[in-house]
């Protein structure tokens, strides 16, 4: 990987782990719906003004239903549980919690299009568990009913994350990533805007909110997809992988840093433990094989 790649993965880590922290300050005044509404619809708007400028404008003639499949499991139905469960709990607990999707990406994957299920992936699963346990059982908040219920939205929404990825891979073959970018978030938006309308709040939400929505939308989501899509064509989805080690160190040091959120031992135990398990689930190894001969 260039140094150009690294500093692109890097940035692509911090874009999607700080927006565990926007999501944290917009979504009590915005709600679920709103908050991720706009953030695809305004991605949506910068990622074609972005397509134009450089005259790549997509076409979806004959898959403007496969786009709306995929924009509601892989954006629409992730993004409203991730903003519903940080009504609840912290914005390093959602980001923790979400780097299971790389765990749920190797059962889809396995009993939808017949991926190999190897003995370090079995063992990485199985850990992946053990770490959610020690993250939700230590919990730096109160183990109450609502956090119990936010924990197992974020869980939701990894799942949902997994089947959209294999989706995506199984159905859209060779299709530019800027034209999947786009597709994606015009399915979502067909989804979410709607129920943004019928649950827009009564009252002006506070500069901190706007800010914080914008900046999921433009950053976390446009500029994000771009860095993806980028890591994608150029060095492989095997090395852009490895930004979901990145994404919940991000996200717990963003809530800690700029929201005062609480680390226990629990959290951290947790965040070790998931990350061992997502890089055997990747098949990471660790390390450089000796030479032969």
């Amino acid at each position: 990987m260039s140094v150009r790649q690294f500093g692109a993965l890097v940035l692509l880590g911090a874009l999607w782990g700080v927006s565990y922290m926007f999501i944290r300050i917009a979504v009590p005044e915005l709600g679920p719906f709103v908050l991720m509404g706009c953030r695809v619809a305004l991605a949506v708007l910068a990622l074609t003004l972005y397509a134009s400028a450089v005259h790549q404008l997509p076409t979806f003639k004959g898959r403007l239903r496969q786009f709306l499949i995929l924009g509601t499991v892989n954006s629409a139905i992730p993004f409203s549980l991730i903003a519903t469960a940080e009504i609840e709990i912290p914005a390093s607990l959602a980001a923790i919690l979400n780097s299971t999707s790389a765990l749920f990406v190797a059962g889809v994957a396995a009993l939808w299009i017949g991926e190999s299920l190897t003995v370090r992936k079995v063992a990485g699963l199985l850990l992946g568990v053990v770490g959610v346990a020690v993250l939700v059982g230590f919990p730096s908040v109160p183990l109450t009913g609502p956090v119990l219920l936010a924990a197992g939205a974020m869980l939701g929404a990894s799942l949902a994350y997994a089947v959209g990825g294999v989706y995506a891979k199984k159905t859209f073959e060779g299709v530019p990533g800027l034209t999947m970018a786009i597709g994606q978030q015009s399915g979502a938006a067909v989804t979410l805007v709607p129920l943004g309308v019928a649950t827009a709040p009564d009252r002006i939400p506070s500069t901190a909110a706007v800010l914080a929505m914008l900046a999921i939308a433009l950053l976390s989501t446009a500029v994000a997809y771009l860095l993806y899509f980028y890591l994608i064509r150029t060095a492989g989805p095997t090395k852009t992988l490895t930004v979901t080690f990145l994404i919940p160190v991000f996200g717990l040091i963003s809530g800690v840093a700029f929201l005062n959120e609480p680390v226990g031992p629990g959290t951290l135990a947790g965040l070790g433990i998931i990350l061992f398990s997502v890089a055997l689930v990747a098949e990471i190894r660790f390390g450089s094989k000796k030479a032969k001969g």
